[in-house]
Parts: structure tokens; C-alpha cells; sequence
């Protein structure tokens, strides 16, 4: 059982501010730092880390090199991905003094990926595979209906929101992980349980992930419900948190764990990847978060962190 992730490849522009810029404003910077990013990415890295097999396909465009240096280095494989003649996508991230962020993207060359290279890509995977889709690329409509047609398990995490994703049939999506702001545009609603009404109502063969930072997340199936609470820890950048819960929580369903290993095990790296700086850089190890059978022990380990 293989995991496909046609994803997007950012570099990542990050800039300490004490708040995030206002209308008119000019705001100096604390400290200004350029790392790999983008949610695919990031959920790529956070995969493997985990010990999934990963492979990412989308497209290196003009100064991305480093990105796929960076999943080779991290134990994906990128045999899929395609250079191409344009600029790689970016982004600007502030993050505040509370260690919030606002994120602005850039598609570049995460926008070039063609429904020839979909379906040349998609001829190496079989309905045993799982197919890991963010909306930070293009054809993504195409991608979702050429894996559902192949009977492989699509994830999506319909992020940065658009209003085309409510066109979507999420009847051929597997999993959909959303946040609190994302479920709340895509079905009018915030508590976890009215969104998953809504949802389930029109779709129900669809299984929810909906993660709300310091108050935990819940995982919905039309068999179960769980709900995960959040480790406490003193939050330094929030960057890759949703990805590195979706990588973990997803290794874990592939190796057939059952759903509550899979919700705690993703929300203790989430707790160590906002308790570090940076994006793909601070998601955690397998063997961290294996380590960490306790709260104080994840205290103990994000406190050396921090000194």
C-alpha cells in the first residue's frame, strides 16, 4: 500500500512580526528566514517521517531544486515529479508574536501540473494506493476523479479555501480534513458535530478529520466518533502543524492502526512541530514521537527544544 501525494512545492518567506500587518501599515520585521514549504510538501515530509512509503508528484519550477533535495533527504520518493519552465511557487508567511501565522501563495509552478502528467503518473498506481490531494495545485478536480475512478482512497484538505471546492462530489472522497475556518466555509458551520451532520447527510461514505489547534480535533466515521485532545505546549510557530497531524494521522491508517492510535499519535507531532520554528524543518521524527508516552515527557522534550 502506497501513498501518492500530488502536491505543491513552495518556498517558503517567513517573517517574524510582532503582529500581522495591517491595511496601510508598514511594519518592520523582527528577523526574516527563506525554507522549503507548501502544504504538499509539507504533508509529504511529515509522511515519511512518520514511516509511510510517500511519493510526491507535481513540479519543480525555476530555484526549486532544493525541494526535491529536501523529500529525497527525508526518504520520498520523487521519480513523478516534472521540471518545468516557470517560476516555483512561493509564499510570505508572518508570524506573530503569539506564534500565529497569515499565510499569501504564489501558485507559480505548482499551477503548471497537466492532465497529461496526471494520468502518465496515475498509470503507476493501483485501487490498493491512497492519493493525497491539497488545493494548492492545479486539476484538482481531474486529479480527484481519475484516482476515485481507479478505486484508490482519496484525501483531501481543501486548503487555501475557494468556492469551487463546494462544487466538488465528495462522494468520491475518502477522507476530507478540513480546520475550523475550512469547515466553517465550506458548510456554514463551526462544532464539530454539525459539521459532520451536514456532511454525512450528503455524503456517506465520507470520513472526517476536523482539527481546531488548542482544542483538540475530532476524528467522524460512519461507524465512530473520537475526539483528541490536544497536548499542551508552548506554541512557537503554527506553520506545518495541520500537515504534520494529517502525515501522521494518514501513516497510521495505512498500517491499519486503529483510529484513536492514529488521532493520538498525529496530535503528539502536531504538539512538537508548533512547539519548533519553521515549516517541513520542524516536523518531528517517528522515533520522537514513538518516545513520547506522557505529557511531561512532550514537555520535557519541547522545553530542550526551546533552550
Amino acid at each position: 500500500m502506497r501513498i501518492l501525494n500530488f502536491g505543491s512545492l513552495n518556498l517558503d518567506y517567513v517573517y517574524q512580526v510582532e503582529h500581522f500587518v495591517q491595511p496601510g501599515e508598514t511594519l518592520a520585521a523582527r528577523e526574516q528566514k527563506m525554507a522549503p514549504g507548501g502544504k504538499g510538501l509539507n504533508q509529504s515530509v511529515a509522511l515519511a517521517k512518520a514511516g509511510a512509503e510517500v511519493f510526491h508528484a507535481g513540479c519543480i519550477g525555476i530555484g526549486g531544486e532544493m525541494l526535491q533535495a529536501l523529500l529525497e533527504e527525508n526518504g520520498v520518493h520523487t521519480e513523478y515529479l516534472c521540471k518545468v519552465d516557470g517560476l516555483q511557487g512561493n509564499a510570505m508567511i508572518q508570524v506573530d508574536s503569539t506564534g500565529e501565522n497569515c499565510i499569501i501563495l504564489y501558485g507559480g509552478s505548482n499551477r503548471m501540473i497537466t492532465k497529461e502528467q496526471i494520468d502518465e503518473t496515475l498509470e503507476h498506481f493501483s485501487a490498493e494506493d491512497w492519493m493525497v490531494l491539497q488545493n494548492e495545485v492545479s486539476n484538482l478536480e481531474y486529479m480527484i476523479d481519475k484516482a476515485a475512478k481507479k478505486g484508490m482512497k482519496v484525501v483531501l484538505n481543501p486548503s487555501p479555501f475557494e468556492a469551487f471546492l463546494e462544487k466538488l462530489d465528495y462522494n468520491q472522497i475518502s477522507w476530507l480534513l478540513v480546520n475550523e475556518v475550512e469547515a466553517r466555509q465550506l458548510t456554514g458551520k463551526t462544532k464539530a458535530d454539525a459539521v459532520w451532520n451536514i456532511l454525512h447527510e450528503k455524503y456517506p461514505g465520507l470520513c472526517l478529520i476536523m482539527t481546531m489547534g488548542a482544542d483538540g480535533a475530532y476524528c467522524f466515521t460512519s461507524q465512530e466518533s473520537i475526539y483528541q485532545e490536544a497536548f499542551p505546549v508552548e506554541t512557537v510557530d503554527t506553520t506545518a502543524a495541520g500537515d504534520t497531524f494529517t502525515g501522521y494521522f494518514l501513516q497510521g491508517m495505512t498500517k491499519g492502526l486503529p483510529l484513536k492510535e492514529c488521532m493520538e499519535q498525529a496530535a503528539k507531532a502536531s504538539a512538537i512541530c508548533v512547539s519548533r520554528e519553521g515549516a517541513a524543518g520542524a516536523i518531528p521524527t517517528k522515533a520522537e514521537v514513538k518516545n513520547l508516552s506522557s505529557r511531561e515527557e512532550l514537555d520535557d522534550v519541547t522545553r530542550t527544544d526551546a533552550e
